[in-house]
């Protein structure tokens, strides 16, 4: 199984610090973003990701290099200025992944969510970890019933999830948002989902990335305790 990590966003939310640094390598308890998801997939078994990049996208190659000090082998998927939105992204990349369903997370969450848990296969064109809201999101994304997902407000899409290439059948290169496509397989009954309980933030500003950072030294100077 491969996976893809989307990291092609402005961040426009994290403005000052992402004038000159990409989200996804911002660093969170002395490590780039990214890399906490390089090595979440690595012990999951992942040797293959595919990473799009837009915004200051040479300072990815530059930080990661071929992924070969993570023990993984990574491709770029690189899009003109601005991006090309969720989806686009996904189907500029599909030559890089495949026919065979993908892990898909996106660059600038952290979850303690540990990938081995992900399915290996699945039985439609989708399977979505759903968190919590949380407080910047009070309403939801989706809801889950009897392990499917439905198209009502409940839980909120964690940004990890297994796709199968076919979820994007007939779709054109373009800036296409993710949503569309999900709601498309929901009236199929097409998409799982499964609700996590863990530590999961959406890293959208400043302030969430120093409580992230707070979070995790205080977790490793804990754990050093014992």
């Amino acid at each position: 199984m491969k996976a893809m990590i989307l990291a092609a966003g402005r961040g426009e939310r994290m403005r000052p610090l992402t004038d000159h640094t990409p989200k996804p390598l911002l660093q969170v308890a002395g490590k780039a973003l990214i890399v906490w998801h390089l090595e979440n997939l690595k012990r999951a078994g992942i040797e293959q990701v595919v990473i799009n990049t837009a915004w200051l996208s040479e300072q990815f190659e530059q930080a990661l290099g071929d992924g070969s000090d993570y023990g993984i082998e990574i491709t770029w998927s690189k899009e003109p200025e601005g991006g090309l939105e969720t989806a686009g992204g996904i189907i500029n990349a599909l030559p890089h992944l495949g026919e065979e369903p993908f892990i898909l997370v996106n660059g600038d969450i952290w979850c303690d969510f540990d990938f081995r848990d992900l399915p290996q296969h699945i039985s439609g064109l989708g399977h979505l970890v759903m968190v919590d809201n949380p407080a910047h999101h009070p309403v939801g994304d989706f809801s889950i019933h009897h392990d499917r997902v439905e198209n009502t407000p409940g839980l909120t899409f964690s940004g990890i999830s297994v796709l199968s290439p076919k979820l994007f059948a007939g779709a054109e290169v373009g800036f296409l948002k993710l949503r569309p496509f999900f709601e498309k397989a929901i009236n199929k009954h097409s998409l799982t989902g499964e609700h996590y309980n863990g530590f999961w933030t959406d890293v959208g500003t400043p302030e969430r990335l120093t409580q992230l950072s707070d979070f995790l030294s205080g977790r490793h100077s804990e754990q050093a305790r014992r």
